[in-house]
């Protein structure tokens, strides 16, 4: 009997060995189109946690182009990776991303930004887990519309900037959602107004907006919407420039980043109102984590997963990333 009992002991001694060696031999790559910007170092930070838990060794990657994508893959294959999770700078290198990853031998899915093809359409085949950009938008313009209504603006003097940046679809898709709200409620398309940005952060926004608020010197009340906090707060920081004051500017960003919060946590109120928070952890640990079953224990991750966010106001954003799991 002692000897059936060692045999079993040690049996399961071997397997946990085994489960735990074959771990460590897991390698996953998270490669990032922009590793500075907060969003993707929280991606990166809670990917560590489902590193740490199931003890995979994860390489993260920033990649600003497409040079810088096909050489992140081609590095991961050198380094016995067994797949990767990507946001690509331009989701129209998908046909090329995925080309570079067979060749390699690697198992990808996408975050935030889904690949398209060669016309534009989503390339389906490929797990991602990203953002219901339409909606989203829609509870910005919501946000804004009930806020104008609350301080008693007429709709007819108000302008907004559309902070734009329309190579990405998900950019389009948010803003377009907020804008569709506020029309919806009476805003004057006429007052809707273009500003078109370089890249997507907060300088290349505040360049953008300051010189429609320049062309447009006679409106004295402004919203704006874009595709992150960035954008939003860079349109902030273009009324500031131009003397327009706090209690006449409604910005609503996407995102829930440092950055947002860090301007709630200023002693006074900005004209940056609001942002719709989408938590990065699920993006970052629940990416990393569909992928490590998927190497270890070949389970594909679902083809599209969706998630949404909430807004969150100066007295109200603690609570909101309580609730959603990022404190």
């Amino acid at each position: 009997m002692r000897f059936f009992k060692a045999a079993i002991l040690a049996g399961t001694v071997a397997v946990f060995a085994a489960t735990s060696a074959f771990a460590a031999d897991v390698k996953i790559g998270f490669i990032v189109k922009q590793p500075e910007e907060p969003w993707f170092q929280d991606e990166w930070k809670f990917a560590d946690v489902a590193a740490k838990e199931k003890g995979f060794t994860l390489v993260k990657i920033g990649a600003e182009d497409g040079e810088k994508v096909q050489s992140a893959i081609d590095n991961l294959g050198a380094q016995g990776a067994q797949g990767f999770i990507i946001c690509t700078p331009d989701v129209k290198l998908g046909p090329g991303i995925i080309a570079k990853a067979a060749a390699n031998d690697l198992k990808m899915m996408t975050v935030d930004d889904r690949l398209v093809n060669a016309d534009g359409s989503p390339i389906e085949d490929v797990p991602h887990m990203g953002i219901s950009a339409t909606k989203i938008g829609e509870a910005v313009g919501q946000s804004i519309v009930d806020e104008i209504k609350k301080r008693g603006w007429d709709m007819k003097e108000v302008g907004a900037i559309r902070v734009s940046y329309d190579q990405l679809p998900t950019a389009v898709d948010r803003v377009e959602g907020a804008l569709s709200v506020l029309k919806a409620n009476g805003f004057p398309e006429a007052n809707i107004f273009d500003a078109p940005q370089a890249k997507t952060d907060t300088e290349a926004a505040l360049n953008a907006s300051t010189v429609v608020l320049n062309k447009n010197a006679g409106i004295k009340k402004w919203v704006a919407v874009g595709l992150n906090d960035e954008a939003v707060l860079g349109a902030v920081r273009a009324t500031e420039t131009v003397g327009i004051a706090p209690d006449s500017m409604i910005g609503v960003g996407i995102g829930g980043a440092d950055s947002a919060i860090n301007e709630f946590k200023k002693p006074t109120a900005t004209g940056f109102f609001g942002t719709v928070i989408i938590s990065p952890k699920r993006h970052g640990y629940e990416t990393a984590l569909n992928m490590y079953e998927w190497v270890a224990n070949g389970k594909e991750p679902e083809k599209l997963t969706l998630t949404a966010g909430q807004i969150a106001l100066r007295d109200t954003y603690e609570a909101v990333r309580k609730d959603l799991g990022i404190e």
